[in-house]
């Protein structure tokens, strides 16, 4: 599942859940990538499609796809900036990345005029941009949008084999799309890249030392570059921590995260029966879940608006599980529909025409990198073992999540996504101009062979630095988040010798700084305007509970991107 992008935005809400074995060449930390490009980013107007004022500025910057080939093809990724307000307090450039895979932190640079984070936005330049694959920076995409998009669909916690069946075909197809798509570019949208794409961002910003902000996925290849180029660290805030551990990247990341949105869920459940005297779905979890699993027959007979099915239904919800900001909002459109006013159902689940190319270029960004990070399992029985298993003692999210990640068994190696280009360029060869892509193409072919019998296929990179090699950094971490399990923290914990973790006690939603929590920001605060680090573990109190008919603010919660 992905991790969802963190912190609102104004104007709208931000979307965003989770190195590599670096395809291209690397084998891991040892093999260093080549130096950064010593060149500055020319700043300007944003353009128009980035719906950014006047305020911010945009400049491009270019990167090799494939690092162990740096005089080969290059690809440009988006960046944003806004200037410290203060110069005279200026300490630098705050990069930040809010998850995903998938997300774009290209409006991060508005966040300095929410009160929140003012007493930053003077120190810091505020600097967002857009991955490789996402937005217009070497856009990705697996399927059509239309299709992507298309609605209603249906959600079931417990499959039977036809409605698997199904499945698996639909899987298969996308991972087929990927490969038609991208070709022999496809393996190289991976963590390990994103890190290497990081530091070329931090020299072209003119920044010796980066610091650096990443929330969710942000994390995971955040704590990849701080293995790759711990010399190269200033500062960097890790904000609801993916675990790292090789062993979990990304398969077992995943059946994780089932288990931790079903307790999430519990939560949820229990404070709507709290307040069954505002909302009257019942007086226990139990009952409020009946009633949930009531919504979702009436949907799957006869969708609402013909659009909101199980599935849109189930979308809407998973939310609940991300930010306490959602649980008023979602249990009044449940009553609202099950006591015959459906408009507030409607507002929140209908699906958005005008968003379905973002969603698809996301969602592919997110399967590439997860499917690009780790080998993944193959044979669908143990797809099949596995989820059965989870669902068992966790059917809310279980299933669902699979369907989003099995692409991944159906996953091409390198070769395959090379030999997938050549056909196409063989098909284009009639064309004069196509001679020398067909040239390109082919020596493109026979390297990568060439590499893989050399190398083979490699794990993720195991996470983790030498006692002093890196400079203090801060995570932190709900201890009740569903989307990135408070186990990982303590991992990555153990991996950074000399990190300190500050945890929001008793809470679970995901992305805790500038947030609800006085006392999370507090320590954020302090950290990045005076460097100053808490001891090695330190706790604060959960937020306050949400109230039954308090609305949500967009600088409360951000959607996630499934």
């Amino acid at each position: 599942m992905r991790a969802l992008a963190l912190y609102g935005t104004i104007g709208s809400l931000l979307v965003t859940a989770l190195a590599t074995a670096p395809a291209g060449g690397a084998t891991g930390a040892a093999a260093a990538p080549p130096a950064p490009v010593p060149h500055r980013i020319e700043f300007g107007r944003c353009a128009a499609v980035e719906h950014l004022p006047s305020t911010v500025e945009c400049g491009r910057l270019t990167v090799p796809l494939d690092y162990a080939r740096p005089d080969g093809k290059k690809i440009h990724l988006t960046v944003s900036r806004i200037r410290a307000t203060a110069r005279g307090e200026r300490q630098g450039a705050l990069v930040f990345n809010p998850g995903g895979p998938g997300a774009s932190s290209m409006e991060f640079p508005l966040y300095g005029g929410l009160p929140k984070w003012r007493k930053v936005a003077r120190a810091y330049d505020f600097v967002g941009y857009a991955p490789r694959g996402v937005g217009r920076s070497a856009p990705l995409s697996c399927q059509n949008p239309k299709e992507f998009a298309k609605a209603p669909t249906d959600s079931r916690m417990h499959p039977d084999a036809a409605f698997k069946r199904q499945k698996r075909a639909e899987a298969r197809e996308y991972a087929r799309g990927c490969v038609r798509r991208a070709g022999a570019d496809l393996p190289y949208y991976n963590s390990v890249n994103n890190a290497r794409d990081l530091d070329m961002l931090r020299a072209a910003l003119g920044e010796k030392k980066l610091t650096f902000m990443g929330a969710s996925y942000g994390t995971y290849f955040g704590a990849v570059y701080a293995t790759l180029f711990p010399g190269h660290v200033r500062r960097m805030i890790f904000d609801s921590v993916v675990n790292p551990a090789p062993r979990k990247i990304w398969y077992q990341n995943n059946l994780d995260q089932d288990v931790a949105f079903e307790r999430r869920w519990g939560d949820w459940l229990g404070w709507v029966a709290r307040h069954h005297a505002h909302y009257h779905l019942g007086t226990t979890k139990k009952a409020v879940q009946q009633a949930y699993n009531k919504a979702a027959g009436k949907l799957r007979r006869t969708p609402l608006n013909g659009k909101i099915g199980a599935g849109q239904l189930q979308s809407a919800f998973l939310k609940t599980g991300y930010n306490d900001a959602f649980w008023p909002m979602r249990a009044e459109a449940l009553a609202g529909y099950l006591h015959g006013n459906p408009k507030p159902l409607i507002a929140q689940a209908l699906p958005r025409d005008t968003g379905a190319a973002a969603d698809e270029n996301s969602n592919a960004v997110y399967t590439a990198v997860e499917c690009n990070d780790a080998p993944w399992p193959h044979d669908w029985r143990t797809w099949n073992r596995d989820n059965t298993e989870i669902a068992r003692i966790a059917p809310f999210e279980t299933w669902d999540n699979a369907w989003m990640n099995l692409p991944c068994a159906y996953w091409p190696d390198r070769p395959a996504s090379a030999a997938a280009e050549l056909d196409d360029a063989v098909r284009r060869a009639d064309h004069p101009a196509a001679a020398r892509d067909l040239a390109d193409v082919a020596g493109h072919v026979a390297r990568t062979r060439i590499d893989d019998v050399l190398h083979g296929r490699r794990g993720p990179l195991d996470v983790h630095t030498e006692p002093g090699a890196l400079p203090p950094v801060l995570l932190l971490a709900a201890e009740r988040d569903a989307a990135t399990p408070y186990r990982g923290a303590l991992e990555l914990q153990r991996r950074l010798p000399g990190s300190s973790l500050v945890t929001e006690n008793g809470a679970g939603t995901h992305g805790v700084a500038f947030n609800d929590n006085a006392c999370v920001t507090k320590y954020a605060e302090a950290y990045l305007l005076h460097g100053k680090i808490p001891a090695h573990k330190v706790y604060c109190a959960p937020r306050t509970e949400p109230l039954p008919g308090q609305q949500a603010t967009r600088a409360q919660h951000a959607l996630p991107g499934k």
